[in-house]
């Protein structure tokens, strides 16, 4: 009788691994020994948690006075994949867990306290973000869209609803776009873009990697690069020409874009609406064209 071969173990990802907790305590431990640069870090986590959870690893990096090397350096030595996982794991010491569900709600609230939390902590995100929007950065984008060649749309995991909105979107007003929502894909679109491409970019965080090659590569093939996102400094913008920023509070739990996500869907709203405006005459022919070839898909 053949004996069948064992399966290989498979290491958990760190994300599952039960005993990567206690970043505060680990932190304090570690401090005595660690390198000048680490050490920096270290003191500015331990000296200020709860505003760390609120920083981008960019903004960290800057106030520790080191590179993002070293951020990423020390995270690891703590057990976490780096800065997003630590701030994950720092925030579950700082908050309660129904604050990850939303970082409003209390354990005893009832239906009508839920929703009232979240509708008021949407319509707070569309507010802030429309004070905070640079109107200029907003227009530049518009012109960039319209003067395109055609324009691409990068975007992976929350993010992906919103890029395949705006496909559509600018599809309905006669704008040549495609969203990719595949990091390969991704990858092979921007390096075939050029000076006569528009590439928007968005993530919540501006940190996370797909997006952030997509947008780099995008950049050195000469492309126009616009990201929307909820941090202004933040690695992803050091490819970027124009930045559309989102103000979310959620930022400080969580790495998926919640409320965030409907400020995205404003700036996307606010750009195509520049775009139509800048042509009205094409825009409405083509509005009406795809209304007529839709009109087919309803009873």
């Amino acid at each position: 009788m053949t004996k069948r071969p064992s399966k290989p173990q498979t290491r958990p990802r760190q994300e599952d691994t039960p005993s990567f907790r206690g970043v505060i305590g680990r932190l304090q431990s570690l401090a005595p020994t660690l390198p000048p640069a680490a050490r920096r870090v270290a003191d500015v986590i331990l000296a200020e948690p709860n505003r760390i959870i609120e920083m981008s690893i960019t903004e960290l990096a800057e106030s520790a006075a080191v590179s993002e090397g070293s951020v990423v350096s020390l995270c690891r030595q703590v057990g976490a994949r780096g800065f997003q996982q630590l701030k994950i794991v720092l925030a579950r010491e700082l908050v309660s867990d129904v604050q990850f569900i939303h970082e409003d709600l209390d354990p005893g609230d009832d239906t009508a306290r839920v929703i009232a939390k979240i509708f008021q902590s949407n319509v707070d995100c569309i507010q802030a973000t429309q004070k905070s929007l640079d109107l200029g950065a907003m227009e530049q984008a518009a012109a960039a869209i319209r003067t395109a060649s055609r324009v691409e749309i990068y975007g992976i995991g929350s993010a992906t609803p919103i890029a395949l909105d705006a496909q559509y979107r600018l599809l309905r007003i006669g704008i040549n776009a495609t969203a990719q929502v595949d990091s390969h894909v991704q990858a092979i679109s921007a390096a075939r873009t050029g000076p006569d491409v528009a590439v928007i970019a968005i993530s919540h965080s501006g940190s996370t990697i797909e997006t952030i090659d997509a947008t780099r590569l995008a950049r050195e093939a000469g492309a126009t690069t616009i990201v929307i996102t909820s941090a202004m400094r933040s690695p992803i913008t050091r490819f970027t020409d124009i930045v559309l920023n989102t103000v979310a509070r959620e930022t400080r739990f969580r790495t998926e874009a919640m409320t965030s996500r409907i400020a995205q869907l404003a700036i996307v709203d606010g750009l195509i609406s520049l775009v139509a405006m800048a042509d009205q005459d094409r825009a409405t022919r083509t509005l009406q064209h795809t209304f007529d070839v839709l009109s087919i898909k309803r009873i």
